[in-house]
């Protein structure tokens, strides 16, 4: 490796960790300033900008609810599995990244907003199983080696979580879950269709 590729590589890996720490801590600045000053001292709360099924107001959540949280454990839990599969996807490219967030939480929050149980629904928890799919099915639409491994890998690891766009568990946003995962698997289909037409060029 020359020093130019190294310098390249490391540039990369400096821009991945950029994004990431930017974006969990908004998620972090957001949750400590609504715990810890808005509830306590002006009795209100952030959460009220969340996804609300079928009422107009609450579609602003599509764009604010992977930002806010309802508790501290509620993000801690959703912290490092974003970071993780967020890394994951950006390995290849950064651009991949961006893609796949938007459209995961662009299919999670309109699902969510059609079909989504009554109240409130916030966390990143559906652009997370949007991850969760895309890395699943990457491989499968993909057919290389690295995206074989890397889907093998992560359903070791977080194939557990599938359980979770099932409505097992009273509170938990399952609908969020599973229009998320959908999202990532549409989006591992229309990037790799994309790379494909690519290739043939």
């Amino acid at each position: 490796m020359s020093k130019d590729e190294g310098r390249a590589i490391a540039q990369e890996l400096k821009t991945q960790i950029m994004i990431l720490v930017g974006l969990v801590g908004l998620m972090w600045t957001l949750e400590i300033f609504d715990q810890f000053i808005l509830r306590p001292f002006f009795r209100t709360t952030l959460d009220f900008y969340g996804i609300i099924p079928r009422n107009l107001i609450g579609l602003r959540g599509i764009l604010f609810a992977p930002f806010l949280h309802g508790s501290i454990p509620h993000l801690i839990g959703n912290t490092v599995p974003f970071i993780i599969l967020g890394w994951l996807i950006m390995m290849r490219e950064i651009r991949d990244f961006f893609w796949v967030t938007l459209i995961a939480g662009l299919i999670s929050g309109l699902g969510t907003w059609l079909f989504g149980s009554p109240g409130v629904h916030i966390g990143a928890s559906g652009v997370i199983f949007g991850y969760l799919g895309y890395l699943l099915l990457r491989g499968f639409f993909e057919r290389s080696a690295t995206s074989v491994v890397i889907s093998l890998g992560v359903g070791t690891l977080y194939g557990s979580l599938l359980w979770g766009v099932l409505p097992m568990q009273y509170g938990i946003s399952w609908e969020g879950h599973l229009f998320g995962f959908i999202g990532g698997v549409v989006a591992a289909r229309l990037l790799t269709a994309g790379k494909a037409d690519i290739g043939r060029k």
